[in-house]
C-alpha cells in the first residue's frame, strides 16, 4: 500500500474492521477512494500449533503478554524498513494524541497501526521497531482497536475531498487551541430558551466575536490545561 493515503492495521480482531469507518464520512471517503485500509491478523504469524500470541510475564504478575517475536514478525510483513508511514502503538501509556498530531498525520502518507491486547506487548519490540506510544487518554480499553478506530476516524476526516466544506472543520475544538463555542439552529425558541440574539442580527463582526469569547470561556471553564496553553502560545 504506497500509493495515495492508507492506513494498515495489526490486530487480533480484524473483524472489527472497518466497523464504524465503514459508513459516513470515512465510509464515503473508502468507497471513494480517498484513502485505504488494510487489515492484519497478528494471529497469522504465530508458529506454534495453537497459534499462541501471548504469554506469561517475565517476573511474575497477573495476565498475558503480547509476544515479542509474533508482533515482530506481523510488523515486518506489512510495515519493512523505508516505510515512510509511521508505526503507532496504541497504548494507555502513550503521549496523548492531539489535535496537532492529526493533522501531521493526515498530511502524510499513511499510518500503521498495532492494536495491543492481554496486559500489553513485550518492551523490546516496541524498541526494536521504533514503535511510537499513542494514548487517546487516562482510561483503559479492553483492547487498542476503539482506540485505532478513533484515531484513524479523527485523521480521514481531514484528508484533502473527505470534508464537504473546506472551512468546516476551522472552528472546531482543539483547532485553534480553544474549545469550540456553542451551536444553534431551529426552532428559534425552545422549551423557554432564546438562541441568541446576536446570532441572529446579521452582523457577522458580531456573530464572530460573541462565537471567539463563548469558546474563550468555555476553555477556561472546561478545561484551564488548555486555557494555560493557549494564554502561553498567545504571549
Amino acid at each position: 500500500m504506497t500509493e495515495g493515503w492508507s492506513a494498515t492495521v495489526l490486530t487480533l480482531f480484524p473483524e472489527m474492521f472497518p466497523g464504524p469507518l465503514g459508513i459516513s464520512l470515512a465510509g464515503r471517503a473508502l468507497e471513494a477512494g480517498l484513502w485505504r485500509l488494510e487489515t492484519v491478523d497478528i494471529r497469522r504469524y504465530a508458529t506454534d500449533r495453537h497459534r499462541s500470541v501471548d504469554d506469561t510475564p517475565a517476573g511474575g504478575g497477573a495476565g498475558m503478554v503480547m509476544r515479542a517475536d509474533v508482533v515482530a514478525a506481523a510488523v515486518d510483513a506489512v510495515h519493512p524498513a523505508g516505510d515512510p508511514r509511521p508505526l503507532i502503538y496504541l497504548s494507555p501509556r502513550g503521549r496523548p494524541l492531539t489535535q496537532k498530531r492529526v493533522r501531521e498525520l493526515a498530511s502524510g502518507p499513511g499510518v500503521a497501526l498495532l492494536c495491543g491486547r492481554f496486559e500489553g506487548l513485550d518492551q523490546r519490540v516496541i524498541e526494536a521497531r521504533q514503535m511510537e506510544e499513542v494514548s487517546l487518554g487516562d482510561f483503559v480499553l479492553s483492547g487498542g482497536e476503539p482506540a485505532a478506530i478513533a484515531l484513524l476516524d479523527a485523521v480521514i476526516r481531514l484528508l484533502p475531498g473527505v470534508m464537504g466544506k473546506e472551512a468546516s472543520g476551522e472552528d472546531e475544538s482543539f483547532e485553534g487551541g480553544l474549545l469550540e463555542y456553542p451551536h444553534y439552529t431551529r426552532p428559534q425558541t425552545f422549551e423557554g430558551r432564546e438562541i441568541p440574539p446576536v446570532l441572529t442580527s446579521g452582523d457577522h463582526g458580531k456573530v464572530k466575536a460573541w462565537r471567539r469569547a463563548r469558546a474563550e470561556e468555555t476553555t477556561k471553564e472546561r478545561r484551564p490545561d488548555l486555557w494555560e496553553k493557549f494564554l502561553r502560545d498567545r504571549s
